[in-house]
C-alpha cells in the first residue's frame, strides 16, 4: 500500500510540473513549420513574407519614449529560408527585401513637410529565428544595417542615413508575428534636421510561406 501511495505521489508531482516545460515536438519537427506547430516543415529555399500587422504602423522616433519622427502605414519584408534544423534550434533566413511605401509615411518633425522615401540599404541581411522566439537581424561581415530616409523640408529635400549593428525582435505563434520594439539606430549622415537617433518599432504579421501561416517550434 505504501509503495502504491509513493508512486501515486510521484506521478502527481510530475503531472503538475508538465505545464512549466517546453511543449513536446516530434523528433523530426523543425524550427519553422506551417499549418501549426509540428506541422509541415518549411523547406530551405522557401520565401517568407509579412506585411505590417493590420491597424499598426512602423515608426522611427527620435527617442525610445517620444512620438516625434517618421511613421509608415505600409511596410513588408521578404526572406528566403537557408536553414531549418530540428527543434529546439535556430533557423536561418536571408532577408532580401524590406520595403516601406512612402505614400503612407508621415513626419511630425518640426520643419519637415513630408516623406519622399525610405530605403533599407546593404541587403541582404542574415536573420535567425530561435525556438524561444528570439529573432536577430545582422548585416554581412564588415557591413551595417542601414536605412536612408528622404524628407521634404522647408529648406528643401534632405537625406538622413541611420545605421545599427543589429536588430532584435520577437516571434509569436499567437498571431504569427514578428515584433521589433525601440531598436536603436544612430545617424551616420544628414542635416541638422535629421534627429541624432532613430528608434524603430514595428509589428509584422502574419508571416506566411506561400500563403500558409508560419509557426516557430
Amino acid at each position: 500500500m505504501r509503495t502504491r501511495t509513493l508512486a501515486t505521489l510521484v506521478g502527481t508531482v510530475a503531472a503538475l510540473a508538465l505545464p512549466f516545460t517546453a511543449p513536446a515536438h516530434a523528433a523530426d519537427a523543425p524550427v519553422l513549420t506551417t499549418g501549426g506547430t509540428d506541422g509541415t516543415p518549411v523547406a530551405v529555399g522557401d520565401v517568407l513574407t509579412a506585411p505590417l500587422a493590420a491597424g499598426t504602423t512602423a515608426t522611427l522616433y527620435s527617442s525610445a519614449t517620444g512620438t516625434s519622427g517618421v511613421s509608415c502605414a505600409s511596410s513588408q519584408f521578404t526572406a528566403t529560408v537557408t536553414d531549418n534544423p530540428a527543434a529546439p534550434g535556430t533557423a536561418t533566413e536571408s532577408l532580401g527585401a524590406h520595403t516601406f511605401d512612402s505614400t503612407g509615411c508621415t513626419s511630425n518633425v518640426f520643419g519637415v513637410l513630408g516623406v519622399s522615401g525610405i530605403t533599407v540599404d546593404n541587403l541582404p541581411y542574415t536573420t535567425t529565428v530561435a525556438s524561444d522566439g528570439t529573432v536577430t537581424v545582422t548585416p554581412a561581415s564588415g557591413s551595417t544595417i542601414q536605412t536612408t530616409v528622404r524628407l521634404r523640408t522647408l529648406l528643401g529635400s534632405i537625406t538622413c542615413v541611420y545605421q545599427a549593428p543589429s536588430l532584435t525582435g520577437t516571434a509569436s505563434n499567437a498571431d504569427n508575428s514578428i515584433t521589433f520594439t525601440n531598436q536603436q539606430f544612430t545617424k551616420s549622415s544628414g542635416s541638422s534636421l535629421c534627429f541624432a537617433n532613430g528608434f524603430f518599432t514595428a509589428k509584422y504579421a502574419p508571416v506566411t510561406d506561400g500563403g500558409a501561416l508560419v509557426y516557430v517550434n
